[in-house]
């Protein structure tokens, strides 16, 4: 399914060829995410991503960075997170070697002007306050630092506007001559394209340059946050985020825990969905979800509620959460829940960008780069033993972990529905 190659000094380029694929999707990812940041670097690894498309040495504005791609129909784009960021292009097959270029650029000839640093900030503070009034988000960060504390894991990744305002020029530049270097990125490459091509791209675009990224800090004991953390908003829909430590990236009972989300709250076959909003009319989204880092983890579930039902709609999540761990999961069940995954995985294999997000995010981030097929038969191990260890590792008073954001009436008792029933 793929082919690796290791650049002397330059990335590491991971690729697979779609046999007669139109598009190309390269994904080059870098270890710049902001876990790396210290306290006084808070939101600087999204700055830096934000900076890299005001100009690079090739195209020296947005605009000519636009043009380079939207003008022969691609679509580019890049997103931080907390161990690393990654930038992504897919053009035509006949681009390819222009999607290259524009990455090699963006990543390791950005400009890094004074003018466009000051300029950012503004921009990057409206996309703090956006997320701020956001509800649904606002629960999400209030999770986050209920779950992971407040070191870089439980910080919000864009940092808060007071951080952005007072990040300065020269340390910007700083991580990025740390983090940006050829020689820490992985570059994949999915289409209609040799290994060897892909190869020879990369070395031409990204060139070389050997980097020492410091590693971050050990994740804290989870839970590391206070149990329950509000906001206070005036808002006719209440949105909540309960959740329980779970597991690092690539411990072995990873697949068991993607069947195991499945059953619980990833689509509206799910038990969440079918309790929640087609039975009990509680909610008209819920889901469940899961965040995975090197050495941490956790299943999170989201849900947009009437502020009067908030009390209701923890009850009953808690009670699936229960039913769950206290039941075993019948044979037609896990059997459904298997074929969602597996299926899901095979539709996304067919589009370019998402295997290119597949192959390159494991090569970056995972200890081995799995096959579709390997996945597949991962997927088809788990059995309902698996779920119901695995849930009664998890589900547990002691762990768990609440954010909601409602107008403030809503917010009052929380905590006496905060529990799992015997």
């Amino acid at each position: 399914m793929f082919e690796r190659t290791a650049l002397a000094e330059g990335p590491r380029v991971i690729s697979t060829r779609l046999a007669g694929a139109r598009s190309v999707s390269v994904a080059a990812y870098v270890p710049a995410g902001s876990r790396l940041e210290t306290a006084g670097q808070a939101g600087m690894a999204h700055f830096l991503e934000h900076l890299t498309f005001k100009g690079t040495a090739a195209y020296p504005s947005t605009r000519a960075l636009s043009e380079a791609i939207e003008g022969v129909g691609g679509s580019f784009n890049a997103a931080t997170d907390r161990e690393a960021t990654v930038y992504w292009v897919r053009v035509p097959r006949r681009e390819t070697e222009r999607a290259m270029t524009v990455l090699g650029e963006l990543i390791c000839r950005p400009q890094l002007s004074p003018a466009e640093i000051d300029r950012e900030r503004e921009v990057i503070v409206e996309e703090i306050r956006g997320y701020l009034d956001d509800p649904a988000e606002f629960a999400q960060i209030l999770f986050q630092q209920a779950m992971f504390g407040p070191g870089p894991l439980g910080r919000e990744i864009c940092g808060e506007e007071s951080d952005v305002r007072g990040l300065p020029a020269a340390g910007i530049r700083k991580f990025w001559a740390a983090t940006y270097r050829p020689a820490n990125a992985v570059v994949a490459v999915a289409g209609d394209v040799a290994h060897d091509e892909a190869v020879d791209l990369t070395a031409r675009t990204f060139g070389r340059g050997n980097g020492a990224v410091r590693g971050f800090e050990p994740a804290p004991m989870l839970p590391a946050g206070e149990r329950i953390l509000t906001g206070r908003r005036d808002t006719t829909q209440a949105q909540l985020c309960l959740g329980v430590p779970a597991l690092p990236r690539d411990h072995p009972d990873a697949w068991a825990l993607a069947v195991l989300n499945a059953v619980l709250g990833d689509g509206m076959s799910s038990r969440l969905f079918l309790a929640l909003v087609d039975r009990d009319a509680l909610a008209y989204d819920v889901g469940s979800g899961i965040v995975e880092y090197a050495d941490a983890g956790a299943l999170q579930i989201t849900a947009g509620v009437d502020p009067g039902r908030v009390g209701r709609a923890l009850d009953g999540i808690l009670r699936e959460l229960v039913a769950l761990r206290d039941t075993p999961v019948a044979a037609d069940e896990l059997g459904k829940a298997k074929a969602y995954l597996s299926g899901g995985l095979e539709l996304r294999m067919e589009e370019t960008r998402h295997l290119a997000s597949w192959i390159g995010g494991q090569e970056a981030l995972h200890d081995r780069v799995l096959t579709l097929d390997d996945a597949l038969e991962a997927i088809e191990r788990v059995t309902a033993n698996d779920l119901e260890r695995l849930s009664g590792q998890l589900f547990r008073d002691e762990v768990l972990r609440l954010a909601v954001v409602a107008p403030a009436r809503s917010l009052r008792g929380l905590d006496k529905h905060l529990k799992l029933a015997a």
